[in-house]
């Protein structure tokens, strides 16, 4: 079972033939993004080991999904949604 605030979860509960389903489904994965003068956009998943990039939004978005789709392996509990946290730094002199 993950402990994380990144993600939220949903519990299957039990299943209508009597069979006790103890899963753990995440319902959303958090991703920070940050603008990158090299790259484009960097995004990082809050709670997990998935890093990823791309030049544009869009390809960053794709880029996302094949990354998450390629992290967790079949049977295990997949996020439903991704949300991409935007993050800009802006220094304000005094």
């Amino acid at each position: 079972m993950r402990n994380c605030s990144a993600f939220r979860y949903e519990y299957s509960g039990q299943h209508s033939l009597g069979y006790n389903l103890n899963v753990m489904a995440i319902r959303e994965l958090i991703f920070e993004v940050v603008e990158d003068p090299e790259c484009g956009f960097r995004a990082r998943a809050l709670g997990e080991s998935i890093f990823t990039f791309g030049a544009t939004l869009e390809e960053l978005r794709t880029n996302v999904k094949e990354a998450v789709e390629c992290h967790f392996d079949e049977g295990e509990a997949f996020p439903k949604l991704i949300r991409l946290h935007f993050v800009r730094d802006e220094v304000v002199s005094i």
